[in-house]
């Protein structure tokens, strides 16, 4: 068996592990008429801005939080929070900020008993290796099993988004950067 063969595996082994009902508990969330704010440190964030981009290539208003362009969040937005562990401090504390404004919390993570994903409205439990040994072991580095199959996770979401608000290929790709 090769390298990627042991991969492509582990990747498999966490998909087999994520309920498809949390993932459609949170498409029930998230609405078009919403602002769709995304939330992560490190490879977290970028899988956050990942799905950023592809909220916007369907047609959300989606902000990432920490970048300059973007404003406050307010009373019925919603934050979707990516922390392996669920419990990176800068993520959970701006999450329960989030909360208390009345925002709508979905937490990305690989433990639903974690500080993230107790006070999430919705958690999505990705239960990939974090670089705190958190989830299914892996033979690769750090948080690497996790970020991988959060980006399917994501990736899943949107999709079902798509079908849902009756979004082609052709109408996503009209959205794609021309600036390329």
């Amino acid at each position: 068996m090769s390298l990627i063969d042991d991969v492509m595996k582990e990747v498999n082994t966490v998909m087999g592990l994520v309920n498809e009902r949390q993932i459609d508990a949170a498409e029930a969330l998230i609405k078009k008429e919403q602002r769709i704010f995304v939330l992560g440190a490190g490879r977290s964030g970028l899988m956050a801005k990942g799905f950023a981009m592809r909220l916007m290539h369907i047609g959300y208003t989606v902000f990432v939080i920490g970048e300059t362009i973007t404003p406050s969040i307010q009373a019925g937005d919603v934050l979707v929070a990516v922390s392996g562990s669920g419990k990176t401090r800068s993520i959970v504390e701006l999450a329960q900020k989030a909360k208390a404004d009345g925002v709508t919390v979905i937490g990305v993570t690989s433990r639903a008993d974690s500080p993230l994903g107790e006070l999430a409205d919705t958690t999505l439990v990705v239960p990939g290796a974090t670089k705190a040994g958190d989830g299914v072991q892996s033979i690769q580095l750090l948080s690497t099993l996790f970020d991988q199959s959060v980006h399917i996770t994501l990736d899943v979401l949107c999709l079902k988004l798509s079908r849902r608000d009756h979004i082609s290929n052709d109408s996503a790709k009209s959205t794609h950067s021309n600036m390329e």
